[in-house]
C-alpha cells in the first residue's frame, strides 16, 4: 500500500510507515505521476483533486486535513468509487478565537462594549454556531443566516438581506459552493453603507466579490482571499486586519485535523490506529470566558496585530507566512 501525504501536514510523519510506503510531497507539487501507484492521498487545500490528478491512478481514498472540500471534485470521485473524507469542525475553536481577536480590536478602537453592537453571522455550522454561542454570552446582539439549517430546523434565522440590514458587523462562515460564490456582492454592500460597518471573512475568499468590497465604504477584516496566494493589494491596504489564511491555525486545530485524517485512513484500510492523537499536543479545554477576561488576555494570548502587520509588510510572502506559521494555543 502507498500513501501520498502533503508534507505540510503536521504531526503525521511516522504514523503510517509501519503499514505503508509513504511519500511526503508539498501540496502544490503533488502531480499525476506521484499518485499513479498510490492507494490514498492525504492533502490540504492546495492540492486540486480532480480528473487531471486522479485519472488512471489506483487511488481509492482522498482525505483532506481541512474543513473545506472545494478543492476536491466530488462528482468525479463519486463516479470513480473514490471515498472522500474531510476534517469537519477540526479548527472551529481556532477560528472562533481569531474572530474574537477581531471583535476585541473593533470594540477597543471604538471605545464601545459588545452590547453596543449587533453581529450578523452568515453560516451557522461548526464555526458559526460557536461564534453565535460566545457572541451572545459576551453581550452582542446577534442575527443569523443559514438557509439549509433554517429549512431543516426552523430556527427563526433571517435572510442574508435581513442580516446585513440589522447588523453593524457581519462575519462569514459559509463553505464555498456555486450558491455562495460572490455571495457578498454589490447588491448587498450597496445597501450596507457607512464606515461604521465591518465585514469579517474567515470562510473562503471567493464568497466575497473583491471589487464590490473595494467599491464599498465598509471596513473589513480578511483572512481568506480571492486568488490566493496572489492577493489583491488594494484589499490588503483596505483591511484593518489582514492575515494569510491562518484563522484556524491553532495547535489543537491542526492536531485535530491530522487525527481525523489518520482515523479516516485507518477505517478505510482497517489499520490499528483507532484513537490516535499527537502525543505532543494537549487537547483543547473548552470553557466559558467573559468579555473582560478575553479583552485582557487577547493581546498576550494572540497578537493578531502582529500577524496582520507581517502580511501587510510582506504580501509577496503569503504562502511562506502561511506554511511557516507558528500555531497558536487555544485558551477557551
Amino acid at each position: 500500500m502507498k500513501i501520498v501525504i502533503d508534507s505540510g501536514i503536521p504531526f503525521i510523519r511516522g504514523v503510517f510507515e509501519p503499514y505503508a510506503d509513504v511519500a511526503y510531497i508539498a501540496g502544490r507539487s503533488i502531480g499525476r505521476e506521484d499518485v499513479l501507484d498510490a492507494d490514498a492521498l492525504i492533502v490540504r487545500t492546495r492540492t486540486q483533486c480532480n480528473s487531471d490528478l486522479l485519472e488512471g491512478s489506483r487511488v481509492r481514498l482522498v482525505v483532506t486535513a481541512t474543513i473545506g472540500i472545494d478543492h476536491i471534485d466530488l462528482d468525479y470521485c463519486r463516479e470513480r468509487g473514490i471515498e472522500v473524507a474531510n476534517a469537519a469542525g477540526c479548527n472551529a475553536r481556532g477560528v472562533l478565537q481569531w474572530v474574537a481577536a477581531v471583535l476585541a480590536q473593533i470594540t477597543a478602537r471604538r471605545g464601545v462594549s459588545p452590547a453596543d453592537l449587533s453581529l450578523g453571522i452568515v453560516g451557522v455550522g461548526n464555526v458559526g454556531s460557536l461564534v453565535w454561542e460566545y457572541a451572545r454570552m459576551w453581550g452582542f446582539r446577534t442575527v443569523c443566516c443559514d438557509p439549509p439549517r433554517e429549512e431543516c430546523e426552523h430556527l427563526g434565522f433571517s435572510s442574508i438581506e435581513e442580516v446585513f440590514a440589522k447588523s453593524d458587523i457581519v462575519t462569514l462562515h459559509t463553505p464555498l459552493a456555486p450558491d455562495t460564490f460572490h455571495l457578498v456582492d454589490d447588491r448587498l454592500l450597496a445597501k450596507w453603507k457607512g464606515s461604521d460597518k465591518v465585514l469579517i471573512n474567515a470562510s473562503r475568499g471567493e464568497v466575497v466579490a473583491t471589487e464590490a468590497l473595494l467599491r464599498s465604504g465598509v471596513e473589513c477584516a480578511i483572512d481568506v482571499w480571492e486568488w490566493e496566494p496572489n492577493i489583491d493589494r488594494a484589499l490588503l491596504d483596505k483591511a484593518f486586519v489582514a492575515t494569510p489564511h491562518i484563522a484556524g491555525y491553532s495547535l489543537q486545530g491542526k492536531a485535530n485535523a491530522t487525527a481525523m485524517a489518520v482515523a479516516a485512513v485507518a477505517r478505510h484500510f482497517a489499520l490499528p490506529l483507532a484513537g490516535w492523537y499527537p502525543a505532543e499536543v494537549s487537547p483543547s479545554a473548552p470553557r466559558a470566558i467573559s468579555w473582560e477576561e478575553l479583552s485582557l488576555a487577547m493581546p498576550t494570548r494572540y497578537d493578531i496585530h502582529a500577524d496582520s502587520l507581517m502580511l501587510k509588510t510582506h504580501p509577496e510572502e503569503f504562502e511562506t507566512l502561511r506554511n511557516d506559521y507558528k500555531y497558536r494555543e487555544e485558551f477557551f
